[in-house]
């Protein structure tokens, strides 16, 4: 069996990494052939081919970001949602492309920022390959948007948009889902949802009435993610041995979504309610973050700043006490899988999949959401609660019967082989 997997990229972002476990457990554990199309390619992986390979091929990806961006432009209504929104009519149609004509069957990942447009999936449909859609957010069956957050236009035929400047029944997001509607029609692709959070959403939407959707989550090694003495990967990060470490992590942590303010209002709640923690608590911080964003925290911070390295990740993990993530739109975070895996247990808004990932005081704490004070209470429950390692044995436990590569590498191929 062929398959062709589609991303944007190979390395930026959770859906990049959720692509590549997926096609190296299908191939492990059941012969799979996968091979990964990407617009940009930053590893050095034989199996991962971009369709920039030259120069000017990278300058043409290049340009069909911006054009994307720029078109949009017009229409955003404001800097902080500019890449919370993508039109989807500026991409690359690799619909003639060897391991697209070769393949038996075509898996879709995240392809927004110029790669793919709802035209050239409307070319790649066309083919007549069993087609699999993994969806990493909202963005397949909106007319724009990767989160809707509260707002249902996309039950319907979107328009009047919170994230465009001009809301009204014609905007842009509604002229964006009728698109899509046109490239869906006759196309019985199987979406294929993260979370159960996430594939309610997509059974409500009016773009996929009568479209197969089902859950199946992303996979993780628990071989490479998994535990280490927490003074051992103290020691080998150059951190301290006798502090609890409260983990924040983000790709770019100053994101919107990461709710990284709510971090910080939370550590000043405990702080003022504990001032006994601020020779007991420390922290630690990987991802791209500003130094005067970390250094204002109230706790003494370790930077750790971008890890692209597997191991050393799972390392960061191991290293702390705890892992904290007030996202406030989420579908099914790798980082908790990660952090479970490595018997970390994780404090985290009620949102999106996460009520699916943290069982409350059981493997983590599940705060209320948008609130900095029960985020705080979270922090204090787990450092409270943990001093016998329950909970890390339970956050393994979770993963090892719910995220595993072998558990999620059979639920694919039974889906590819009804396809096939």
């Amino acid at each position: 069996m062929k398959v062709v997997y589609l991303n944007t990229s190979d390395t930026g972002g959770g859906a990049a990494i959720a692509c590549r476990r997926i096609l190296k457990a299908l191939e492990h554990y059941h012969g799979v052939e996968g091979h990964m199309l990407v617009q940009e390619k930053n590893s050095n992986e034989e199996y991962i081919t971009s369709i920039a390979r030259n120069a000017w091929q990278k300058r043409l990806a290049w340009g069909r970001f911006v054009a994307e961006r720029l078109l949009f432009l017009p229409h955003e209504r404001s800097k902080a949602v500019r890449f919370l929104f993508n039109l989807g009519q500026v991409g690359t149609d690799v619909s003639e492309h060897p391991l697209v004509q070769q393949a038996d069957l075509i898996h879709l990942h995240w392809v927004n920022f110029g790669f793919q447009s709802t035209s050239t999936l409307k070319k790649l449909f066309a083919l007549g390959k069993p087609i699999v859609w993994t969806f990493h957010d909202m963005w397949a069956f909106t007319g724009g948007c990767h989160h809707s957050g509260d707002h249902e236009g996309y039950q319907q035929e979107c328009g009047h948009c919170k994230f465009v400047r001009n809301p009204g029944s014609n905007d842009i997001s509604h002229r964006r889902w009728l698109a899509k509607k046109d490239a869906y029609q006759g196309t019985p692709f199987v979406a294929v949802t993260c979370s159960r959070w996430l594939e309610g959403r997509a059974r409500k939407s009016s773009l996929l009435q009568g479209f197969r959707t089902q859950t199946i989550n992303n996979p993780i090694d628990t071989e490479l993610f998994a535990p280490v003495p927490k003074e051992q990967a103290r020691q080998q990060l150059g951190l301290p041995t006798d502090k609890e470490l409260v983990l924040f992590a983000a790709m770019r942590v100053n994101a919107i979504g990461k709710g990284f303010p709510y971090f910080e209002e939370a550590l000043q709640i405990l702080l003022k309610r504990q001032p006994e923690l601020h020779d007991k608590v420390e922290l630690l911080v990987f991802g791209q973050a500003a130094p005067d964003m970390v250094n204002k925290l109230p706790l003494r911070a370790h930077q750790l700043g971008h890890l692209s390295d597997p191991k050393k990740i799972a390392l960061a993990y191991n290293a702390a006490s705890m892992f904290v993530t007030p996202s406030l739109e989420e579908n099914l975070p790798n980082t908790i899988m990660e952090s479970f895996a490595c018997g970390t247990p994780v404090v985290g808004f009620e949102v999106g999949g996460i009520p699916e990932m943290i069982d409350h005081q059981r493997n983590g704490y599940l705060a209320d959401y948008r609130s900095a004070k029960s985020i705080a209470e979270g922090i204090r429950w787990v450092l409270d609660h943990n001093q016998e390692g329950v909970l890390s044995a339970n956050a393994r436990q979770k993963v090892l019967s719910t995220y595993a590569e072998k558990v999620i590498a059979e639920q694919y191929y039974q889906l590819y082989q009804s396809l096939l």
